[in-house]
């Protein structure tokens, strides 16, 4: 080649990459630790999955193992093998193909249009005791909720358009409020039971005569230990992503795991599982033992404290799901200007404002069905369930894929070490998709469930299967119609 053709070349080369938008790196190590336990430990999920009695502590537990500690082998081996922008969108697309990392990265965005909505109406039901008493029953009161919810929703999606410069620091505020806020609960629980013991016994840990809603609660534990792959979504705003990855992955998990089980005790322990409220079961634990300790004065600044987490966990996920649709975007299988990054904060902006709406829409749907606001929590986050372990099937598929390979080339753990991450959170995974599927004890109407279960996961499905072999191939075509001739 020439000197003047090389030159060309590398002309060429530097203008298309500053074509390409680029997102910055702007998460370091104890960021990413604290991105880690803000999205996977969720307080949010854990008075519905106490409600089902002390079974669900061995359910913590076979999860932990089967499909937790797998997920972060899968984390550390996929991200190290196929590093960059997009996580469980681009391991599906690089080990089975694109319509597979399609639909992944698909499912890993829709099930986030229903479960931020979630943690809207969570934070609804916890700051009303910040409020003071007197205040608890606006958490019941359909359009006061509706409100709240979707004006803390568009904040969220303001600050991050700003930026993870920015919008990160909500993420780290929530994480640490999740932390001292789970310190409190399970501080008072340790003192109320050494002062007045425990009504709870041997028995309920017991699986029940009838298991009906603890098969669904089996599954939302599953969703409540995914968040390990988040990161990854967001490879290219990770400064030094191989290097501090593997151990701000262990540092999340291993804190996680340990506030979820602590928690789910001391709910247990202090309130009776039928009085269990799945939008206000940790501050009515707290405001219970409180009481009995002489210190009700902590149940509004621990409100205050708590609602600033969940903010976080609705921040953390918004932000890293919403990079889905942005790649997406760029590879074309979607309308491409989801791919656009702000021209002044360089964040996928267009992305979290279509996120934002598509939310708004779900929930104003389920609140117009006649659908109460602990009914249509429950409805939104059982889809969710489906919907997010979809993209954990390819994720666990592919550790087994990679291992079975002629060619095996060691990345960084071994074929064995693969083979049995990769079954055990393979069939943990389908196990969890299928018992979402059993209704859980807020359900009024079994039936309007299950049309709502296998409506919406076909639906979404569906929709995956028309932007990749609908839409994509008729923008392929008419870039192949315009292309000049050579």
């Amino acid at each position: 080649m020439s000197n003047e053709a090389a030159i060309a070349s590398n002309a060429n080369t530097a203008s298309i990459d500053a074509a390409t938008p680029h997102l910055r790196r702007v998460l370091g190590r104890w960021d990413l630790v604290l991105l880690f336990v803000v999205a996977v430990f969720n307080l949010n999920v854990v008075p519905s999955i106490a409600a089902n009695g002390g079974v669900t502590i061995w359910l913590w537990i076979i999860s932990l193992l089967l499909f937790f500690w797998p997920q972060g082998i899968a984390v550390i081996e996929l991200a190290h093998r196929y590093p960059g922008e997009g996580g469980v969108y681009l391991w599906a697309k690089e080990v089975f193909g694109d319509f597979h990392g399609f639909l992944s990265g698909w499912c890993y965005w829709t099930n986030n249009m229903m479960y931020v909505p979630t943690v809207m109406l969570y934070f609804v039901g916890v700051s009303v005791f910040a409020l003071g008493t007197g205040h608890q029953a606006l958490a019941d009161n359909t359009f006061f909720t509706l409100g709240a919810a979707l004006t803390l929703l568009v904040v969220l999606v303001v600050l991050n358009v700003v930026g993870l410069g920015v919008g990160k620091w909500i993420n780290n505020l929530g994480a640490i409020g999740t932390g001292i806020a789970a310190a409190v609960l399970i501080g008072l629980g340790v003192i109320v039971y050494f002062r007045f013991g425990t009504n709870i016994t041997a028995a309920d840990f017991k699986i029940p005569a009838n298991p009906r809603f603890v098969l669904n609660s089996f599954g939302v534990i599953c969703f409540g230990l995914v968040g390990l792959e988040l990161a990854s979504v967001m490879g290219d705003e990770i400064e030094n992503p191989q290097k501090i990855l593997p151990g701000a992955v262990a540092w999340g998990g291993v804190l996680s795991g340990l506030l979820y089980i602590g928690a789910t005790l001391t709910l247990l322990i202090t309130v009776s599982k039928q009085d269990i409220s799945v939008l206000q079961g940790i501050v009515q634990a707290v405001s219970h033992m409180a009481a009995r300790v002489n210190a009700s004065w902590i149940v509004a600044p621990f409100a205050l404290l708590l609602s600033f987490s969940i903010a976080g966990i609705g921040s953390a996920w918004l932000a890293g799901s919403a990079r889905i649709p942005f790649v997406a975007g760029l590879d074309s299988y979607m309308p491409a200007w989801l791919g656009r990054v702000h021209p002044k904060y360089a964040t996928p902006y267009a992305a979290l404002i279509v996120h934002a709406v598509v939310s708004m829409i779900l929930v104003i749907v389920n609140f117009s069905g006649g659908a109460g606001v602990q009914e249509t929590f429950q409805k939104l986050l059982s889809l969710a369930v489906v919907l997010q372990l979809v993209p954990f099937i390819y994720m666990f598929g592919a550790l087994l894929k990679l291992a079975v390979a002629d060619d095996f080339v060691r990345g960084r753990y071994s074929k064995t070490t693969l083979l049995f991450a990769g079954f055990s959170g393979l069939i943990t995974t389908i196990l969890g998709i299928a018992l979402a599927f059993f209704p859980a004890q807020q359900i009024t109407s079994i039936a309007s469930y299950e049309i709502w279960m296998f409506g919406g996961t076909l639906l979404f499905v569906g929709l995956a299967a028309f932007f990749f072999f609908v839409y994509g191939r008729r923008k392929a075509a008419r870039k192949v119609a315009v292309a000049p001739v050579t």
